[in-house]
């Protein structure tokens, strides 16, 4: 079964930004319930169809399929959930890992989340200092909740962050192969 495991972080500077590369991302929900959610999302050049399930730990299921950019723009359109969630993309290095810097747009303007993708569940991840708190077992920063509840507007992550990351964590969840892909192409 395809998995996905994933850590998220409020992030609380520009470090990351350097020259990091973005790509718009605008994503959908065609089904939310009992947490489980498909999506639909526009990425860059690319479309995805995702159907992700209930998290037990950080672990979840996802399966991902690329569809037709002409289709996913039909379902974004008359489909999906409003509001979409529009962000871009950053893919950061750090310390062996590839980072999923995701500054939001619209209804979540001034959200900026990080995610990091694991192999395992038990794998140790040194912290960059520009991310705060962790907000991986945190519902409201979930995409598919910002759709109903937008986090925007400013930064909770600035007001707690201690001034420095702790740099030996034990994991804690998965998100978008198709970003890491991309990285590896490029």
């Amino acid at each position: 079964m395809a998995v996905e495991i994933e850590r998220k972080f409020l992030v609380v500077g520009d470090g990351w930004r350097g020259n990091a590369a973005g790509q718009r991302f605008c994503q959908g929900y065609l089904a939310r319930a009992d947490g489980i959610t498909v999506r639909v999302r526009r990425a860059g050049p690319r479309a995805y169809l995702t159907v992700k399930g209930e998290p037990n730990g950080i672990v979840r299921p996802e399966f991902e399929y690329e569809v037709p950019v002409e289709d996913a723009e039909a379902m974004l359109k008359a489909l999906c959930t409003r509001p979409l969630i529009e962000k871009t993309r950053f893919l950061v290095r750090h310390e062996g890992l590839v980072w999923h810097v995701d500054e939001f747009r619209g209804d979540n303007e001034g959200l900026i989340l990080a995610e990091v993708e694991l192999e395992r569940a038990d794998q140790r991840v040194r912290l960059p200092p520009w991310v705060g708190e962790e907000v991986t077992h945190d519902p409201r920063y979930r995409n598919s909740r910002l759709v109903d509840e937008p986090q925007g507007r400013g930064n909770p992550a600035e007001e707690t962050k201690n001034g420095q990351a702790d740099l030996d964590q034990a994991p804690l969840r998965g998100a978008g192969r198709e970003a890491a892909a991309d990285l590896k192409a490029a």
